[in-house]
Order: C-alpha cells, then sequence, then structure tokens
C-alpha cells in the first residue's frame, strides 16, 4: 500500500536506530499521552536527539511513521487474504476488524494527530482504495447493500475510529459497533447476538 514518508534505503544501523525510535515512540504514547516530549522517546529509544531529529523532523512525522509501520503489519497482511478471498464482505470486514485493533492500541499516537486528515490521508490512500475493491465485490456478490458508497464508508470507519475515545484503550470494545455497521449495510443481518456491551470510562449512567 502506499505510504507518505519514502525513504532511501537506510544502512543496517541506521535503520536499526529507526525502528529502535518507532518502537520507543510507540510505549512512550502508550504510557504518557498524546503530549511526550521526543527527548523522551529519545532516551526510551537508547539515542540521542541528534539522531531522532536526523530521521524525524518533528512529531508529526515520527507519529505518522508509527503508524504507518503498525498499518503495514497488521493491517496489510489482512488486506491482502480478503482480496484474494471468495466473499468480499467478509474480508471487508475482516479489514474494519483489523483497522479498528490499531486504533485501539495506538489511540494516543491517534490522538497526536486528531483531526489532521490530510496528515492521515497519505498513510491510509491504499487502504481506502482497496476497501473500495472490496465494496464493489461484496455489492456484486449481494450481500452488501449496493447504495453504499466508498463516501460512506469512509465516513463510516471514521465514526468508529473515533469511538475508541469512549472506550479502554487497547480493548476490544469497537467490536460491538462495527457489529452494528455491519448489520445496517448488509443486505441481510447475520444472524448472531451483538458483542456485549462495555461501559464508557469515567461515565456513571
Amino acid at each position: 500500500m502506499d505510504r507518505p514518508l519514502e525513504r532511501k534505503p537506510l544502512r543496517a544501523d541506521a535503520a536499526r536506530n529507526v525502528d529502535k525510535i518507532i518502537t520507543a515512540a510507540r510505549q512512550c504514547f502508550r504510557e504518557q499521552g498524546p503530549e511526550v516530549p521526543l527527548q523522551t522517546i529519545a532516551v526510551t529509544a537508547g539515542v540521542g536527539p541528534a539522531t531522532l531529529f536526523r530521521n524525524f523532523s518533528d512529531k508529526e512525522q515520527l507519529v505518522l511513521a508509527a503508524l504507518s509501520r503498525q498499518l503495514r503489519r497488521n493491517v496489510d497482511p489482512v488486506v491482502a487474504e480478503a482480496l484474494d478471498g471468495m466473499d468480499a464482505a467478509v474480508g471487508l470486514f475482516r479489514v474494519i476488524d483489523a483497522v479498528m485493533q490499531v486504533a485501539s492500541e495506538d489511540a494516543n499516537l491517534l490522538g497526536a494527530v486528531a483531526g489532521r486528515r490530510g496528515l492521515l490521508s497519505g498513510i491510509t490512500r491504499g487502504l481506502i482504495e482497496s476497501v473500495g475493491v472490496l465494496l464493489i465485490r461484496a455489492q456484486g456478490q449481494g450481500s452488501i447493500r449496493r447504495d453504499i458508497t466508498i463516501e460512506d464508508m469512509v465516513r463510516m470507519l471514521a465514526m468508529l475510529i473515533g469511538a475508541v475515545d469512549t472506550m479502554e484503550p487497547g480493548s476490544n470494545s469497537w467490536d460491538r459497533p462495527v457489529a452494528l455497521v455491519e448489520d445496517a449495510i448488509r443486505t441481510e443481518r447475520l444472524a448472531r447476538p451483538l458483542p456485549p456491551q462495555t461501559p464508557i470510562p469515567g461515565m456513571t449512567l
């Protein structure tokens, strides 16, 4: 899939430093939130600030690199399998599940670029194109409503990702709203109960 930060091939030691920085960034964002200083990330990675800034000019570039790596590792294989599969609707929702798992596990990374659609579009372009292919196939197979458009899918996926803010980070609470979306866009509702409801952190009803 397309990724925004095209880099020249790195020497082995430089590549190791980049990997350490991205790994440290995920850890620091998860533990300390989206405002974690780059200096803290450099210390956690065991590299100097100069090394960090030589590879990532600012926090946004580092966040995008970390998110891109997570998509490449955890979503791209699911997309490839879905595109090779026979049931496009099943593949489509497996892709959505994979995206939601990344969004839940790396909620603070997403929080660091919240509302910056232009930044995120670069790392999601290939993903959206694949979702569009699966949507058209599923509609041709009669399993997804024909009046659903790729714009609808993008907005529904954005709503689902936004709902992660109402869940415990790293949890699978997203599976219930995903099931609700699936029921809404399939031509026939699946014969299965909704996943269990989970409480909204910090809210007493």
